[in-house]
């Protein structure tokens, strides 16, 4: 089993490609079909922002350990322009752009933890995982 991958992000099609390899990991994981979609959702957001604020750069999807616990790790890095206020970008409705400030909110509904690094000028690293279901 595959269990680590890598989508170089540089336009909107890439987008589906890392959505698409999210999905493959979740559901080879055991993931619900449920869960399954969130994690794919939540990768889309993360994409479309590297998209639309850095224009480009790189999402991995693998398995990891985190908190004691095996989880499905994604991390999304670009060199972009970065975030201000980390804080405020986690908020409902809150873009400085043209989107309507649901995706980083949005992936953090989704997934079962997400974390963001980031500073002005040198871009931002978004971390989000969601744990792996245990076998019975």
């Amino acid at each position: 089993m595959r269990t680590d991958f890598v989508v170089d992000i540089d336009d909107p099609d890439d987008i589906v490609a890392a959505r698409q390899a999210g999905h493959a990991l979740a559901r080879q994981l055991g993931f619900s079909l449920t869960d399954v979609t969130m994690i794919a959702t939540a990768i889309s957001e993360i994409a479309r922002n590297i998209t639309s604020y850095a224009g480009r750069g790189e999402i991995r999807v693998g398995v990891q350990y985190r908190d004691g616990k095996q989880a499905l790790v994604v991390r999304a890095e670009d060199d972009g322009p970065g975030i201000v206020d980390v804080e405020r970008a986690l908020e409902d409705g809150y873009s400085t752009g043209r989107g309507l400030g649901l995706g980083l909110p949005g992936a953090r509904r989704l997934m079962d933890r997400l974390h963001v690094e980031s500073e002005p000028g040198k871009g931002t690293t978004v971390e989000m995982w969601k744990w792996i279901p245990s076998r019975v």
